[in-house]
């Protein structure tokens, strides 16, 4: 299980795609709603869903409706985290593709989550105005922070101290962990959505993407445990919604999505010049993930497709097809 590559959307449905072949390995019914996005935890052992209302948590190692359906149950037992327990049916179809643990508390749409580096807790984003943080290992809300519009994404600084989110008002804030209180507020464009954003995986710089297809960068710098933000940059990405920010983890290039139909992806060694845009997709594209060696980016699109692009030609490599509707989220782990 080198390759982890799922997606999911308006279909109500969750694929696990061979990333090679782009055969469909193992579909999972997600009957709650749609999904908006999905993270893999860093062990490579759960996906987590984030629909309307909940976050559902599923084990990645199931091989789907085949095999020794009772070795998979107790798997799926043995896999659960602490204090949550799924029941394993030795049935042909096994119960193998429901949710190991469950997360309650938000009511309304969960626009993002992110784990913890151990992954023993988890933060989510919510467009009932409020970022909830949670204990993985027995699921429960530890923190719940509050902006006053709904919340976009949320990001946790490398750090592990603090978490960054930005909000449908046009607001980011950074929340301390250790002082659980907001730190920093910031405003590039009154009253103008942010849709998105990320930052380096070494903490030196925060990437915001918003409604008019502005980005806006800032370098961080964390000095006796206080982060301090100074502005480098604002550029035009797209003409349309800026849907989805993110850098790649050796932080030399931006992707950003957008409901143009297209993907782009920035230098950041250069200023954010553009070095490419990828052209394909027949309607909005919704989300991306880069590949680790940032060689490869993998977008979702609501033309049902998941594609793999390969940067350095900027050409389609994979497209993956079996989406009834909007693919809206893709997560992505070849480490």
């Amino acid at each position: 299980m080198s390759v982890i590559l799922a997606s999911a959307g308006y279909d109500h449905t969750i694929r696990f795609w061979d990333a090679l072949t782009g055969v469909c390995s193992r579909t999972i019914q997600h009957t709650d709603s749609q999904v908006n996005r999905l993270e893999i935890t860093s062990d490579k052992r759960f996906l987590a869903a984030a629909g309307n209302l909940y976050v559902r948590l599923y084990d990645i190692r199931q091989t789907g409706n085949s095999g020794n359906a009772t070795a998979q149950a107790s798997a799926t037992n043995n896999g659960a985290p602490n204090g949550s327990h799924t029941s394993g049916s030795s049935s042909h179809n096994n119960n193998n593709n429901n949710p190991v643990m469950t997360f309650e508390g938000h009511t309304n749409n969960v626009t993002s989550l992110a784990f913890q580096i151990e992954n023993k807790w988890m933060v989510t984003s919510s467009e009932d105005g409020t970022v909830k943080v949670w204990d993985v290992r027995a699921p429960s809300v530890q923190r719940s922070y509050k902006h006053h519009s709904p919340v976009n994404e949320v990001v946790i600084h490398p750090n592990q101290g603090e978490l960054i989110s930005c909000d449908q008002d046009g607001n980011i804030r950074i929340w301390d962990l250790g002082e659980n209180q907001c730190t920093h507020h910031l405003i590039p464009e009154d009253d103008v959505p942010i849709n998105s954003l990320s930052v380096a995986s070494d903490g030196s710089m925060l990437v915001a993407g918003n409604n008019k297809g502005n980005c806006y960068v800032w370098k961080m710098q964390n000095q006796r445990d206080v982060t301090s933000l100074t502005p480098v940059t604002k550029f035009r990405s797209h003409s349309k919604y800026i849907t989805r920010v993110v850098l790649s983890t050796d932080m030399k290039h931006l992707a950003t999505c957008s409901a143009d139909h297209t993907a782009r992806i920035w230098s950041t060694e250069q200023n954010f010049n553009l070095e490419t845009t990828l052209q394909g997709h027949q309607r909005w594209v919704w989300d991306c993930a880069f590949s680790a060696d940032s060689a490869y980016l993998v977008t979702a699109c609501s033309d049902h497709y998941v594609r793999l692009w390969d940067l350095s030609n900027s050409e389609t490599v994979r497209q993956y097809n079996g989406h009834h509707k909007g693919a809206v989220c893709v997560a992505l782990n070849d480490v």
